[in-house]
């Protein structure tokens, strides 16, 4: 792995850590909001805050390998919320730059480590389609539900030693994995109305859903927000299983007593498959006797507080950045003097990854001839070198712009290009 490849990838997740936050807050803040409607909008909610998850910092990464003039102009609000983060202090930026290397082989090995744990499950999964098919009885129910459902592929129903609970696997070939001890022991009624759950996913594909929150699982574990909006996912996946199931029965009841029974047995942990006794089963059960508006719950205003704190205090840096970054108007513009100062040194990690560009930097100069402000106009493409730069340059001394004859305050832009030539 380059030196190249191992920055690109440190700082993309890195990044990820406050942008994962955000898409968190603002997927809590809208599922709080939304939590008396129907269970599909809050689902697709849910999954499209996974998928920015996903494509979010996959872009970023994208932008960092292109390494050029567009994608570091793309990239230069994730520097600058960094830059804010660290202030104009760059030693944690250089810190982390010398950790990245570190850093890249954790998640690695975790994420290997993960997608091993992953392989052995789609293992499992390829051993229990071997499983003895139920009774020519349950294959018919199975093939008149199906039908019922509008599912056009044909869907079979095997029986599976030491499972506790139904679970679907499959997408072109699905199959209905039915915990034997259920068979023998639970009444064919609440059978069906478990099957009839399972039928649900069947017909949602719900199984390659959940293929892919397992595949953002892997790639971005180290993150709770991930974790906490697959897990809704989930939840409200077995609500909308259990709202098509129940209007297929006719009968809600039927189905909540089929989820009491599962109570007995130990929930199923090949979180690859797709459960009947996913999400929190008491909470289903009530649901389906006794539906009812939700009441707000406290734990929601939370991520509502911090994510206001976060845009007021946006708001607030972004009206003090734009005082100070009002254009001066100045007949004759600032001009450097760089005998006055040293020439901007390499940053070392900087060096050592051999990082190349030019950034383009604003200078607010004022009329003593000073830096009085200062900010990156146009990003290299790396961090380090785009502070390095700036750090280097507001040490020079400036003659300051004049208008009529007189100094004024005036902002002043110049490009620096880091070569190793």
């Amino acid at each position: 792995m380059t030196a190249s490849l191992v920055d690109s990838i440190g700082w993309t997740l890195l990044h990820f850590s406050w942008q994962g936050l955000l898409i968190g807050s603002t997927c809590a803040v809208l599922l709080a909001l939304m939590r008396n409607t129907r269970p599909e909008y809050r689902y697709n909610l849910a999954c499209a805050a996974l998928l920015a998850c996903v494509l979010w910092p996959a872009a970023e990464l994208a932008l960092r390998l292109h390494d050029g003039g567009a994608g570091a102009a793309a990239m230069r609000f994730s520097d600058r919320m960094s830059a804010a983060a660290r202030g104009a202090d760059a030693g944690l930026a250089a810190w982390l730059q010398d950790q990245l290397l570190w850093i890249v082989g954790f998640w690695s090995v975790c994420a290997a480590l993960l997608a091993l744990r992953m392989a052995a499950g789609l293992a499992w999964i390829g051993q229990a389609s071997g499983a003895p098919l139920a009774g020519p009885e349950w294959q018919a129910r199975a093939a008149r539900m199906a039908a019922a459902f509008g599912v056009t592929r044909p869907v079979r129903v095997r029986v599976i030693e030491n499972l506790d609970s139904p679970l679907t696997i499959g997408a072109l070939r699905p199959l209905v994995l039915m915990p034997a001890s259920l068979m023998s022991g639970m009444p064919a009624e609440l059978l069906e109305a478990l099957l009839a759950h399972e039928m649900a996913h069947v017909r949602r594909f719900d199984y390659l859903v959940n293929l892919g929150q397992n595949a953002a699982e892997i790639l971005l574990f180290y993150h709770p927000a991930v974790w906490w909006i697959s897990g809704r996912i989930r939840i409200e996946r077995e609500q909308i299983a259990d709202d098509l199931a129940a209007r297929h029965l006719g009968e809600p009841r039927r189905l909540a007593r089929a989820l009491s029974e599962l109570e007995r047995f130990q929930f199923s942990s090949h979180h690859l498959a797709v459960p009947a006794a996913g999400g929190d089963l008491v909470a289903r059960v009530r649901r389906l006797v006794k539906p009812g508006r939700q009441a707000l719950d406290w734990k929601a205003a939370l991520p509502a507080l911090g994510l206001a704190a976060a845009c007021v205090s946006l708001v607030a840096h972004a009206g003090a950045g734009r005082a100070s970054l009002e254009p001066l108007l100045a007949s004759v513009k600032p001009v450097a003097d760089f005998s006055s100062c040293a020439k901007p040194l390499w940053p070392q990690a900087s060096l050592l990854a051999e990082h190349t560009g030019t950034v383009t930097l604003s200078f607010k100069i004022g009329t003593d001839g000073r830096v009085a402000a200062s900010r990156v106009k146009q990003s290299s493409g790396h961090v380090l070198l785009d502070e390095a730069a700036r750090e280097g340059i507001v040490k020079c001394r400036f003659s300051a712009g004049t208008h009529k004859g007189k100094p004024v305050p005036s902002w002043m832009d110049m490009q620096y290009v880091w070569s190793l030539d």
